[in-house]
């Protein structure tokens, strides 16, 4: 999705550049009273080393549903092509839905390799897959053994707080208000002491 943003970024910002050197061309050669002049436009104050391409949008599709759900694409003249789909879902637990998003694109990269990346963007996060993306290596025994032991006592504990909640309505009612706070990025902290 960055890449996505980053590449209409770029083309508008070419597209903007363009467009404002067009105008100060045409503005450059008019006088005051809009008459033109024969004069040539000063290049003193441009950087010599500013330089922009300009690419075209060979492709493009966009198609909204009203159930929010979208489809979109787009194919650029530097072989830049993109595809994604989005839904809303999860009303029941999240008032304003989850978006989900589902995509691809793929790019020529300055060594000259072809880059294909899927992704998939929802309550999880985003989660990209290509074969340029580097494989982590493999968890050490030791280690996985260490989060092995931390997740099971993460579950006993829920499981400890959950029991409790069955008996003591109270208690069930500050379970479900730290649940809700922790899906709003809030921390109330620890419930067994209470």
């Amino acid at each position: 999705m960055k890449v996505l943003i980053l590449i209409s970024l770029l083309a508008l910002s070419c597209h903007a550049q363009h467009q404002h050197q067009h105008q100060h061309q045409h503005h450059a050669h008019l006088n005051a009273n809009n008459i033109p002049r024969d004069e040539k436009p000063d290049h003193r104050h441009e950087d010599p080393r500013e330089t922009s391409t300009w690419i075209p949008i060979l492709k493009y599709n966009k198609e909204q549903s009203e159930d929010g759900s979208y489809k979109t694409e787009y194919e650029t003249g530097n072989n830049i092509v993109h595809e994604e789909t989005g839904f809303l879902k999860d009303f029941e637990t999240n008032p304003n839905g989850v978006l989900v998003q589902h995509g691809q694109y793929s790019y020529q990269s300055p060594e000259g390799t072809l880059v294909n990346v899927q992704y998939t963007a929802d309550e999880n996060g985003f989660r990209a897959t290509g074969d340029h993306i580097p494989t982590p290596p493999a968890i050490p025994e030791e280690i996985q053994k260490g989060l092995d032991q931390i997740y099971a006592g993460i579950k006993l504990q829920q499981e400890r707080l959950e029991q409790r909640a069955k008996s003591d309505p109270a208690f069930a009612k500050k379970l479900e208000e730290r649940r809700v706070a922790n899906q709003n990025g809030q921390y109330i902290g620890l419930l067994e002491n209470q």
